[in-house]
């Protein structure tokens, strides 16, 4: 199960069903369909909040995920972990970028739940997988080619 939290100031400029698309396109892609996981849309203070108290960086950033790779003890289910994006985050960058919030969204939710998974960008050849993985997940939610060309 897909649970979203979508914060009422952003709710009429982030549809739910756009979130739920893009982790289930992941999830599709990875294997991962019996698994669960929480995504969260929220403004830049909660999420730099969360980069503070948990990354230790002061600032507020686009996207957090919080792998927690635990198992329900009621259902068996794999519960993959939490994912947390500021919307307003996700608007400037979009807005740069010349793409639709839509398609920035959809961008950090695949990037989220691929953290979530297991992938990683520290290094060179981790990051060429993950990009890899995001691409071709991007190109299936058919989202802007221009926002895939971006993150390589």
């Amino acid at each position: 199960m897909i649970t979203i939290e979508v914060d009422p100031q952003y709710r009429k400029l982030v549809s739910p069903g756009i979130v739920e698309r893009a982790a289930k396109a992941t999830l599709t892609q990875q294997s991962a369909l019996d698994a669960d996981l929480a995504i969260v849309l929220t403004g830049d203070d909660q999420i730099r909040t969360l980069d503070r108290n948990y990354l230790g960086k002061d600032t507020p950033t686009d996207v957090l995920s919080f792998p927690a790779s635990e198992t329900d003890p009621e259902t068996g289910r794999l519960y993959l972990g939490d994912i947390v994006i500021s919307v307003p985050m996700a608007e400037a960058q979009a807005a740069v970028g010349g793409h639709s919030l839509e398609a920035e969204v959809s961008l950090l939710v695949v990037h989220g739940v691929l953290h979530l998974i297991g992938y990683d960008h520290a290094e060179t050849e981790e990051k060429n997988l993950m990009w890899e993985a995001q691409k071709a997940i991007l190109l299936r939610l058919d989202v802007s080619p221009m926002i895939i060309d971006e993150e390589e």
